[in-house]
């Protein structure tokens, strides 16, 4: 499938059914399950829109169409931006063992994801909730792959003290 331009609507509507929920997973993620659909189901549109212009030597379409989705979510970044920023701004303690704390840990995330930058978060949410590989993320954003290594690790550096407290403690 991804081998050819898509340029039917039989042949778009196997890509729909075949890539849409992930491409809504992974912007649910991002901009939470009100935002998701609508973006999601606009990534297909403009993927539609652009279906002659995908080109197949440049990479796949799975990649291509988590692009789109980036650049829609990066015109939702203010709105994001200021549910992160809120969410920072609850104070919780700090999350015990088990899962009852959640919550807890769900507001110190979103005030270290607050902290990363749009790039860092970019990066880190597509391989989270997106589930894409390094070369998938570098094509998805048009950057290196050594761009996308250097900004996970520097998120990942960033979120430890949140994740896995205990780690600094060594």
């Amino acid at each position: 499938m991804t081998a050819a331009p898509v340029t039917d609507i039989e042949q778009f509507t196997e890509v729909h059914d075949r890539y849409f929920a992930a491409v809504h997973r992974y912007v649910a993620g991002r901009l939470g399950a009100q935002a998701a659909e609508d973006v999601a189901a606009e990534t297909f549109l403009v993927a539609y829109d652009r279906r002659k212009t995908f080109d197949v030597s440049r990479g796949d379409l799975r990649a291509w169409l988590f692009g789109i989705a980036t650049n829609l979510v990066s015109r939702h970044r203010r709105k994001e931006a200021r549910h992160y920023r809120a969410l920072a701004r609850i104070e919780v303690p700090r999350p015990a063992e088990g899962h009852e704390n959640r919550v807890a840990l769900s507001g110190q995330l979103a005030k270290a994801l607050s902290r990363l930058t749009s790039g860092e978060r970019d990066v880190l949410l597509l391989v989270a909730l997106g589930d894409l590989g390094y070369a998938e993320v570098a094509q998805a954003l048009g950057i290196s792959p050594g761009t996308v290594g250097s900004r996970l690790t520097r998120a990942r550096k960033k979120l430890t003290p949140v994740l896995a407290p205990e780690a600094l403690d060594d």
